[in-house]
């Protein structure tokens, strides 16, 4: 399987390769339009501001071949930003239209008292549905790192894949045809989120 790792000047690239690298699953970086060609599955690992990725994916060309693989439902991967992006817009930089494959809002965790933010560390993320094949080989008490201050809020819930309690339960997974999508970071996040690599190229590298 081809699978590539959407490069357009920011994100944790190398260590996203390396942790497919070690479930057996070499990886290319896509940064131009015409790489996409050859893929048979798209990784999008995103971090930053929710309006620099979308500035930067549109300087560098990348902008418009996302989205049309994903009006394709052609097998897409996001991790952090590459999850928040699918919605239509953030709170972080108003104004700024993310790619809208789904309707809903990326928002900012509430300011409260003894809450810090950003939300960093481990945490649990509840399946909604154990059976899917995204959580093959997990338990109920599964924990993954998070680091963000913003999370999306889907308008269909059937979307969520899993969620997470911080300040409140909010949707840290999303799955659909061709697509997962989470808030933490597999990459970081030991055995499980290793696990969580090697289930998502099989369910939609089949």
């Amino acid at each position: 399987m081809n699978l590539g790792i959407l490069d357009y000047g920011a994100g944790n690239l190398r260590s996203v390769r390396n942790a497919f690298l070690a479930v057996e699953q070499p990886a290319t970086f896509v940064s131009a339009p015409e790489h996409f060609d050859a893929l048979d599955m798209l990784v999008f690992p995103g971090q930053g501001a929710f309006g620099d990725c979308v500035r930067q994916l549109q300087e560098t060309g990348l902008w418009d071949p996302l989205k049309k693989w994903l009006a394709e439902e052609r097998p897409y991967f996001g991790i952090c930003l590459g999850y928040q992006l699918l919605f239509q817009n953030g709170e972080e930089n108003p104004g700024v239209e993310g790619l809208a494959k789904f309707e809903g809002s990326v928002v900012r965790f509430p300011a409260q008292p003894g809450l810090k933010i950003p939300h960093m560390g481990w945490n649990k993320a509840r399946f909604t549905d154990a059976a899917h094949p995204a959580w093959k080989g997990m338990g109920d008490d599964e924990t993954f790192y998070f680091v963000h201050s913003y999370f999306p809020q889907p308008k269909d819930a059937s979307l969520a894949a899993c969620t997470t309690d911080y300040s409140g339960e909010f949707v840290s997974g999303i799955a659909a045809k061709n697509l997962l999508a989470v808030q933490f970071h597999p990459e970081k996040s030991q055995k499980a989120g290793l696990t969580l690599l090697k289930n998502a190229l099989e369910y939609l590298g089949r």
